[in-house]
């Protein structure tokens, strides 16, 4: 049962697309997950089905997406909603929660009470790798994938962004290893020294978008999901998740897929590549002028993209 829900109509705030929106909240193990619909849910275009955004982190809300809510504007609702223990969801202080197969349970869940019986699902980042491992499970209606900047492999991005970081002016580099050393990682000079990595492999416009801005603001208000399942440096991956890797298992997932990455992206075109080859049929798209967020530095191309995707796997459908 969905509880809170608010219908209003764009145009009254400054926002992207002129789709009706509603936003509320959907019942899980006790807590409340907070989604957003823009577009109608319930008068859907005829062969059109909605997109379901997963954002990444893990624990960084979904505000830097919010680029795709244009998407709805063709008639096509885009659903957004904010992971347990970030954004608006409720943030319970538990970290033995944290963990794919919550999360699994939470998208289940998600599309059951919102009636999402036919859905296109867009994952970034960490919202990619529980995008492939949701198709893993062989759920129902789920018509096509759409990985955007994920790994398959955690081993193999973090040797990548270290690779990437070997690239670093070596003062930058210098200030980033003394402080890993010392265990001082939330001082203010690491994270000046990280933010020239991300500034050429996270975003690389200037400043920042605003809805990107936000989403940092509230992750490092609340890191806790994060710091439990990847850790508390970039480079060094030492939570829950260090060792995942589903490579070996790419070629089960039969779903026709989109993989989109960036050029100076932080998951580098060997990342993509890997995801690329191991779902047979897939198709990839690189952002020549884009990093991680593509969907921010290209943002009228890369919907271009997805919407030309989409309609061809309705058109196949």
């Amino acid at each position: 049962m969905l509880v809170a829900k608010v219908m209003y109509r764009k145009g009254t705030q400054a926002m992207p697309s002129a789709a009706p929106v509603s936003e509320g909240f959907v019942p899980f193990r006790g807590f409340r997950i907070w989604y957003r619909v823009v577009g109608d849910l319930a008068q859907l275009e005829p062969a059109m089905f909605p997109l379901l955004v997963l954002h990444g982190g893990p624990g960084g809300p979904s505000d830097y997406l919010e680029p795709l809510e244009e998407l709805a504007d063709s008639g096509r609702p885009i659903v957004f909603y904010d992971q347990l223990g970030c954004g608006n969801s409720d943030q319970p202080n538990d970290p033995s929660m944290w963990s794919v197969e919550l999360f699994l349970e939470e998208l289940a869940t998600v599309r059951q009470e919102l009636g999402l019986d036919h859905i296109h699902l867009l994952g970034h980042s960490w919202g990619g790798m529980l995008a492939m491992e949701y198709a893993l499970t062989q759920p129902e209606g789920l018509v096509s994938l759409i990985l955007a900047s994920s790994p398959a492999s955690i081993p193999q991005w973090i040797a990548e962004a270290n690779r990437l970081r070997k690239e670093l002016p070596q003062e930058v580099e210098q200030t980033l290893r003394h402080h890993e050393e010392a265990g001082t990682t939330d001082e203010v000079a690491y994270e000046e020294a990280m933010m020239v990595f991300y500034q050429r492999h996270l975003c690389r416009l200037d400043p920042w978008p605003e809805p990107l801005r936000r989403t940092f603001a509230k992750l490092e208000a609340n890191s806790k999901v994060y710091n439990t399942m990847w850790g508390p440096s970039e480079f060094h991956a030492t939570g829950t998740l260090k060792e995942w890797d589903i490579r070996y298992r790419l070629g089960e997932i039969q779903l026709p897929t989109l993989v989109t990455s960036g050029r100076h992206d932080e998951a580098s075109p060997l990342v993509a590549e890997t995801v690329h080859r191991g779902i047979a049929g897939s198709e990839w798209v690189i952002f020549e002028h884009s990093s991680h967020a593509a969907h921010l530095e290209e943002d009228e191309e890369y919907r271009r993209v997805l919407s030309d995707f989409m309609r061809r796997v309705e058109g196949q459908a």
